[in-house]
């Protein structure tokens, strides 16, 4: 009998997991997914907590943020286990759930209204901290001396540091993200709130063009207290055609398309990239724009389908310019930290993709490969079905969702006891003993999918394994998208 590579082997099981062709949820499974998703950012939210707080364990925090810098910068999310928020996750963040709500909000049922509350916690405070012309607030808290503390949001005694930048030190990365963010979000409450949407509408067309006249990365311009947590390693070029993208699309100004047109050579139009995350937003723009030519005909972004067929097509096993990597269980791997992040944002593009082509019978065409809208949705349900436990270890990587998940998550406030079950402060290196304690975590962090497994499907259910136990709000803004379409889905393939 013939023997096969170690590495063909491996090729042939992923492409039995990715061309599996029934789903292990229904799509009542998809909705308590989506219900979980939505519920995870109340556990992030930082600032004084609404009535309508349905993740009871957590309490207000943060409450004089911004104030010692005058300056009201009080709200928004932490970005993940920690008590810093960085805005360049925070305002990516809330582009992914825009755009979810955008794209799959008629499939959300009556969870829309709190997917909407989602995105306008997140835009609220990104109002606040583009307040000062010529100036955009990006993060409040020292993360340095942050990561030396394990201690509740409510009892954070570290200091609340306030960045920024500014005409003199720019940073074009985090605020032309900021204006997408912005642009997207004003779409969400064009109909239900239209003051409101022609406020973020307003600010994000003045954030991009504070991040075009003055172009830089903030990377540059306050490297100690971004890097190395989110260095924007990928420039800050795509924010900028990313922005305008957004902006083109919530205002319909033609002045925008223009932009995008003789910016885009400049800006990596006419790079392929075959990942989509906080920091590179190459991929998400081709595919946003590809859909002004597929459902619009606009002639000028015909380009952009071929850039998106190409990130497209990197994922199809079998297609001609097939290069992502799948775990032997089928998960798409990236990379050991947090690899869940390209997964969820991934299966959305791959998902909003299928739309695009399905509103029209349009194609994928990876070479001599024809790929079908049909083919993409049966890609990323896979995906999507591997982080709710159709894998092999049949574990959840969303807590909360299904009979098993994880017990022990890389998060302060849900690894130590809750304010209200145990009120008396716990200090800064009081709380390491939760941190090194093999219990599980007290406080249920609901909806919070995790960095996720390596790439031969292990998982460590450690606290300190923050590389796969850790949650954060871009993991999981995409997958609300995801989980909607899925709960409205009901073809069986």
């Amino acid at each position: 009998m013939a023997r096969i590579s170690s590495l063909t082997a491996l090729f042939l099981i992923t492409i039995c997991y990715i061309s599996v062709t029934t789903s292990a949820f229904a799509p009542r499974d998809y909705y308590d997914a989506l219900q979980k998703s939505i519920l995870f950012f109340e556990g992030q939210r930082s600032g004084p907590l609404p009535r309508s707080q349905r993740l009871n364990w957590r309490g207000d925090s943060g409450l004089s943020d911004g104030s010692s810098y005058h300056v009201d910068l009080v709200g928004g999310y932490y970005d993940a286990g920690d008590n810093v928020k960085f805005g360049l996750p925070m305002a990516f963040t809330t582009t992914m759930l825009a755009w979810s709500v955008i794209e799959f909000g008629s499939s959300m049922h009556d969870q829309v209204s709190n997917a909407k509350a989602a995105v306008r916690w997140g835009s609220d405070y990104l109002l606040k901290a583009a307040a000062t012309p010529g100036t955009l607030y990006v993060q409040v808290g020292e993360p340095n001396l942050d990561h030396q503390c394990w201690e509740r949001p409510e009892d954070m005694d570290t200091p609340r540091n306030v960045y920024k930048v500014s005409t003199q030190n720019p940073g074009s990365d985090v605020a032309a993200e900021t204006a997408a963010a912005l642009a997207a979000a004003s779409i969400v409450f064009k109909d239900s709130d239209p003051s409101y949407s022609s406020k973020l509408l307003h600010t994000a067309i003045q954030v991009f063009d504070f991040a075009d006249k003055h172009r830089g990365s903030y990377s540059d311009s306050l490297n100690s207290v971004v890097c190395p947590f989110y260095c924007s390693y990928s420039g800050y070029q795509d924010e900028l055609l990313w922005g305008a993208a957004w902006i083109h699309k919530a205002s319909g100004d033609s002045s925008y398309l223009s932009y995008i047109q003789s910016n885009g050579h400049i800006l990596g139009a006419e790079e392929d990239d075959f990942s989509f995350s906080w920091d590179d937003k190459k991929a998400g723009t081709k595919v946003l724009l590809a859909k002004d030519f597929l459902q619009d005909r606009v002639a000028d972004f015909q380009v952009y389908k071929a850039h998106a067929d190409n990130f497209i097509c990197s994922f199809i096993p079998g297609a001609n310019d097939y290069q992502a990597q799948y775990t032997p269980g089928g998960l798409l791997f990236k990379q050991s930290d947090s690899n869940l992040q390209y997964v969820t944002t991934t299966s959305f593009l791959l998902l909003a993709y299928a739309k695009y082509l399905g509103k029209n019978g349009d194609i994928t065409s990876c070479g001599s490969s024809i790929i079908t809208s049909k083919k993409l949705i049966s890609v990323a349900r896979q995906q999507v079905d591997y982080i709710l436990g159709d894998n092999p270890a049949k574990m959840s990587y969303m807590v909360g969702f299904g009979n098993k998940y994880p017990q022990r998550i890389h998060h302060r406030g849900s690894s130590l006891p809750s304010v209200h079950t145990h009120p008396s402060r716990i200090g800064c290196k009081d709380g390491f003993q939760y941190l090194n304690s093999g219990s599980p975590n007290p406080n249920v962090l609901v909806g919070a999918i995790l960095g996720g497994p390596d790439s031969g499907d292990q998982f460590s259910d450690d606290r300190n394994n923050y590389r796969q136990s850790e949650p954060a709000t871009y993991i999981n803004a995409p997958f609300v998208g995801a989980a909607a379409f899925f709960s409205a889905y009901n073809e069986r393939y």
